[in-house]
């Protein structure tokens, strides 16, 4: 994971909706804001209109996503006899779960407001919070009650609320998945050869408790008919012995349900089957060498990602590349791999965004001399929150190899975005 960093002209609101069309996630509701009994005036009843915004609309279960709730309009109005000086109104409001995870989010307002004249409208506000991430699948925010606190010759705090038969609507929706799990499925011999029939001493572990364990031998990318079944024991081991009869068994496999698969399966423990039947000459001797497969793992160079700066007014193309990233295959099995990118949106001054949808890259990716996969880079085009490929290499009889992959990468910065640093998060995941 890497900070991708845009220096532009400032802070950009959200993408404009088409005409006559309120923004994505504004909503109305009704609200009662009984003003302060120090004030003497009577209730404002009437519409809120209000936006939430996230800034990782699809995180893992874990990760904290940060919310910001937008009031643009209240009914509330100036609770003083006189004007209301600036920056004398803070803001604290609630943001409703409900869904995958359900629960309320506290969010907090700077004090931070223009005057506002006697018995006119309190101005719009915005508040911020984060929550955790705690379950996978789609989780709904809606806006809830919020008090405006004013500090001005006395403390006076108006307080908006809705009742249960008129619940605000979803104003945003998030997707959370659930952490990925590593495969600890293995498989050892206690010998590496041995001659046709010879029972074969296997030891498999890292499966689940219980689970029915199919050994079989392989030639390359297919089965051999030797094979034995076992069930894994409490602490997911079992110890079975493998008669191995096909002379074109090259190496040994276990794995639960129908078929191998690199889900539910063990990498392959190499075997070398001794043809009795053709015995070396007597001056000849036969070397074995086993090759122990190794693991799937990617580097990369460097640490934050610093875009070009773009004029103000002009906006325009922010360029840079991302570190270079060295892929390693040493599993040699048949499954091949992709690196997918996914990017935030990218966070300026005032909480202000330039959509993560902005940021395309073209990527490049090189075999080295010698790998058994071809490597493919990805299609050059838009990276953004959902994600896009970056390089690849084909499922094949055997796979392996190591690879270098790089992009440049262009932010598309609208002109007038106001002046600051812009900063998201690109990910990167091998699988």
């Amino acid at each position: 994971m890497v900070v991708l960093a845009a220096t532009t002209g400032g802070a950009l609101g959200a993408p404009a909706a088409a005409e006559g069309e309120p923004p994505p996630g504004q909503v109305d509701f009704p609200t009662h804001c009984p003003a302060p009994q120090e004030a003497g005036l009577p209730p404002a009843d009437g519409p809120t209109t209000a936006r939430i915004t996230v800034d990782n609309p699809a995180p893992q279960v874990g990760d904290t996503v940060t919310v910001t709730y937008q009031v643009l309009r209240t009914p509330a109005v100036n609770p003083v006899g006189g004007e209301l000086p600036a920056d004398v109104l803070t803001p604290t409001g609630r943001i409703l779960l409900a869904g995958a995870q359900s629960g309320e989010v506290t969010v907090v307002g700077a004090k931070r407001n223009d005057p506002v004249p006697a018995g006119a409208a309190l101005p719009a506000v915005t508040m911020t919070g984060t929550f955790t991430v705690t379950a996978p699948g789609e989780t709904t925010l809606a806006p809830g009650g919020y008090t405006l606190h004013t500090s001005h010759l006395l403390d006076l705090d108006t307080l908006c609320t809705t009742d249960a038969a008129s619940t605000a609507p979803v104003s945003a929706r998030l997707t959370a998945t659930p952490l990925p799990t590593a495969n600890l499925r293995s498989v050892f011999l206690g010998v590496a050869q041995g001659r046709p029939g010879a029972e074969v001493e296997v030891t498999v572990a890292g499966f689940p408790p219980g689970a029915v364990v199919t050994v079989a031998g392989r030639a390359g990318a297919a089965e051999t008919a030797d094979r034995v079944s076992a069930t894994a024991d409490e602490r997911g081991t079992a110890l079975v012995e493998l008669p191995v009869t096909d002379k074109a068994t090259t190496a040994v496999i276990a794995y639960e349900g129908a078929a191998w698969s690199a889900g539910r399966g063990s990498g392959p423990a190499a075997y070398t089957v001794i043809d009795a039947a053709a015995p070396p000459a007597p001056t000849a001797r036969k070397v074995t060498a086993t090759v122990e497969p190794g693991v799937l793992g990617m580097t990369q160079t460097g640490e934050d990602i610093t875009l070009g700066a773009v004029p103000y007014g002009d906006g325009g193309a922010a360029p840079g590349r991302i570190g270079t990233v060295t892929v390693t295959d040493a599993r040699g099995g048949p499954a091949g791999w992709s690196l997918i990118g996914k990017v935030t949106d990218f966070t300026g001054p005032g909480g202000i965004r330039i959509p993560g949808a902005s940021l395309s890259w073209t990527p490049r990716c090189v075999a080295a001399e010698g790998s058994r996969s071809v490597c493919t880079a990805g299609s050059a085009g838009v990276v953004g929150p959902e994600g896009a490929l970056l390089a690849s290499t084909p499922d094949a009889p055997l796979v392996g190899g190591t690879f270098t992959i790089d992009a440049t990468v262009t932010l598309k910065v609208p002109p007038y975005t106001p002046p600051g640093a812009y900063t998201a998060v690109l990910t990167l995941t091998l699988s």
